[in-house]
């Protein structure tokens, strides 16, 4: 690796670290919310190595907890996740002359916070050399931490009783503002926002997490319509 690809892997990381660090307390509420639920120490850790879904792996377990069915898990964690449709989209103008190999683990290691960092790394217009580099970066350092706070969230949900209801989870909030708040720019987006706010609100008590389902594709259909009339406006 030349010294200016290493160099682009260590700025992606760098810009990544405050992330990093509001993300820790939510894998170690992940590890002990798994093992609360009774998932095993490998099945915990296989989901975070594997499937390494961030929030929908909280939904997964929650759901797993209360013995909901196979397909509405698979359904709400595809709902959940398909925001990452829009993310690869978004990015893919800038990753279409990538080789396969390399966009294969891009897609598996797409994050809400990657794609906030590397995102605001594209407006400062740096040198499309650099972009799988600084990507790497950021993604790497992103999953060895979620990797290693399961590991920790194991551990100590098996010594700290009632580790879950610490409020530990608040984290995760922050650092989903911290992401979502500044990439809000357009009305598109802040209509999505606003929906998908007010639903979750209106909707909390469904079963099932059913109301979560319900807030993500609303919100995606205003934020999507939105988009539509804009661009026919804008011709």
């Amino acid at each position: 690796m030349t010294s200016s690809k290493r160099q682009a892997v260590l700025i992606g990381a760098r810009d990544t670290l405050p992330l990093v660090v509001a993300a820790m307390p939510f894998g170690v509420v992940y590890g002990a919310m798994a093992q609360t639920a009774g998932l095993s120490l490998w099945a915990t850790l296989g989901m975070s190595a594997f499937v390494y879904a961030g929030s929908a792996q909280f939904i997964a377990v929650t759901l797993l907890g209360a013995s909901a069915a196979i397909p509405v898990i698979l359904l709400t964690v595809f709902v959940v996740n398909a925001r990452h449709l829009l993310y690869s989209a978004s990015l893919m103008p800038h990753a279409s002359r990538l080789p396969h190999w390399f966009r294969v683990p891009m897609a598996f290691w797409l994050t809400d916070e990657t794609f906030a960092v590397v995102s605001n790394r594209l407006t400062q217009q740096p040198p499309k050399s650099e972009l799988p580099w600084y990507y790497l970066g950021s993604a790497l350092l992103m999953y060895g931490n979620w990797l290693a706070c399961t590991g920790v969230g194991v551990v100590l949900g098996h010594r700290i009783p009632d580790l879950t209801h610490w409020g530990l989870d608040v984290a995760m909030i922050v650092a989903f503002i911290g992401i979502v708040v500044p990439a809000l720019r357009r009305h598109s987006h802040w209509a999505c926002a606003l929906v998908a706010g007010v639903s979750a609100l209106l909707t909390h008590d469904w079963p099932n997490q059913s109301g979560l389902l319900f807030s993500a594709v609303l919100a995606i259909v205003v934020g999507a319509g939105l988009e539509k009339v804009s661009e026919v406006r804008h011709g």
